[in-house]
């Protein structure tokens, strides 16, 4: 959570012309949290299959995809109310 976190705040705030734009990071770390789903459902259907047999790796991978995922969601909630906030304010 906090380097999801860390990582856009830092991108967000840094106005060098050579580095990559808020959406750009945004799009990268969704990316992520995408990967991260892939990756504990091919665990998971491993070790459904019996290719996998640590659970505790399929455990930890579908708790990191789960947390991370909440993290995204958490972070969109955040950028809905501060638009929301912009769209009430009087001009």
């Amino acid at each position: 959570y906090t380097t999801l976190f860390r990582s856009v705040k830092t991108d967000a705030v840094n106005t060098d012309n050579s580095s990559t734009s808020f959406l750009d990071t945004l799009k990268e770390k969704l990316d992520g949290v995408n990967d991260k789903q892939i990756e504990s459902d091919d665990l998971t259907q491993k070790f459904i299959k019996g290719d996998e047999t640590d659970v505790q790796k399929v455990m930890l991978s579908t708790a990191e995809a789960k947390l991370s995922l909440e993290t995204a969601v958490q972070i969109r909630n955040k950028l809905v109310d501060a638009y929301d906030v912009f769209n009430r304010m009087q001009i």
